[in-house]
């Protein structure tokens, strides 16, 4: 695991996605408001130390294997766009998650950043299939799952919200 960590970099014309970084938290932290997480399992943070314990998980994770969290930053300028999650690695069906921060949505980056995690897990870690929670409201989100020929597969009611959990095919060999 340690030789595919240290050597994921993810490219497209758009977009730059690499693992989470200590360097990545003040930016995703001002990024954190309670619109963004309203269709998250989780709520802000309450401050910048809560957060710190957080994200310092989130590298626990990755360098246990279990879990990566990646930041999203636009090639041309390495603005941050938002976070990209392969979760559960250790299951059959891994899930994916995504946010972008709110200056930048519907313009396409959650749905080219969920595509190119899970064509990297398909092609170098053989992920069959994957799994995709999202708030039934959350209608961008669910067209990334149908975007990638996700199908619903069971639903959920969570604290928050009203959810569906879609499984995605294996992207292997699939075209952004």
């Amino acid at each position: 695991m340690d030789q595919i960590k240290s050597k994921v970099h993810i490219e497209s014309t758009r977009l730059l996605i690499k693992p989470f970084s200590a360097s990545d938290a003040d930016e995703v932290f001002a990024c954190i408001t309670p619109t963004l997480t309203r269709f998250m399992s989780w709520d802000p943070p309450d401050s910048r130390d809560d957060f710190d314990l957080v994200w310092c998980s989130w590298l626990t994770a990755i360098d246990d294997g279990t879990d990566y969290v990646f930041a999203i930053r636009h090639i041309s300028d390495c603005s941050f766009l938002g976070l990209v999650g392969l979760h559960h690695l250790r299951s059959i069906t891994p899930e994916l998650g995504i946010w972008i921060r709110e200056d930048r949505h519907l313009q396409g980056f959650g749905r080219e950043a969920v595509g190119l995690i899970a064509q990297w897990a398909s092609q170098d870690m053989g992920v069959t299939s994957f799994i995709y929670p999202v708030a039934i409201d959350n209608h961008p989100s669910r067209l990334i799952a149908k975007s990638l020929n996700g199908v619903i597969v069971d639903r959920c009611v969570t604290r928050k919200y009203n959810s569906v959990i879609y499984r995605i095919p294996s992207q292997y060999g699939r075209l952004g």
